[in-house]
C-alpha cells in the first residue's frame, strides 16, 4: 500500500471512528426532551454510508488481488478463489454491522 493511500485510509477511519460518537454527543437533554436528533440522523446516514464505500473498496482490493495471482499462478486458482470468498464475506458482514448501526441510528428519535 502506497503512502498515500494509507494516509487516505487512515483518515477515513478516524472520520468513521469520530461519527460513531456524533450521536451520543448530539444528544442533549433539555428538560427530558432529546435535542440534536438531526446531528444523530446525519452521523448514521454518513457513517452507513462510509462502511459501504469501505467494503466496496475492500473486496474491489480482494478482487484486484485474486485476479492478479491467478494470472501469476494459474495452477493455483481454486485456492485463490476460496481465500477470496470467505475475504469478501468477512468483509461483507462487517460492513453489514455498520450499516445496520448507521441505519438504527437514523430511525432512532
Amino acid at each position: 500500500m502506497s503512502k498515500k493511500a494509507a494516509k487516505v485510509a487512515l483518515a477515513m477511519f478516524v472520520v468513521g471512528l469520530a461519527l460513531m460518537f456524533v450521536p451520543t454527543l448530539a444528544a442533549q437533554e433539555a428538560g427530558g426532551v432529546t435535542t440534536g436528533l438531526g446531528l444523530q440522523k446525519l452521523g448514521g446516514a454518513i457513517g452507513a454510508g462510509l462502511a459501504a464505500i469501505g467494503a466496496g473498496m475492500g473486496i474491489g482490493r480482494i478482487g484486484a488481488g485474486a485476479v492478479e495471482s491467478i494470472a501469476r499462478q494459474p495452477e493455483a486458482t481454486g485456492q485463490i478463489q476460496t481465500a477470496m470468498i470467505i475475504s469478501a464475506a468477512l468483509i461483507e458482514g462487517a460492513a453489514l454491522f455498520g450499516v445496520v448501526v448507521g441505519m438504527l441510528a437514523v430511525t432512532a428519535g
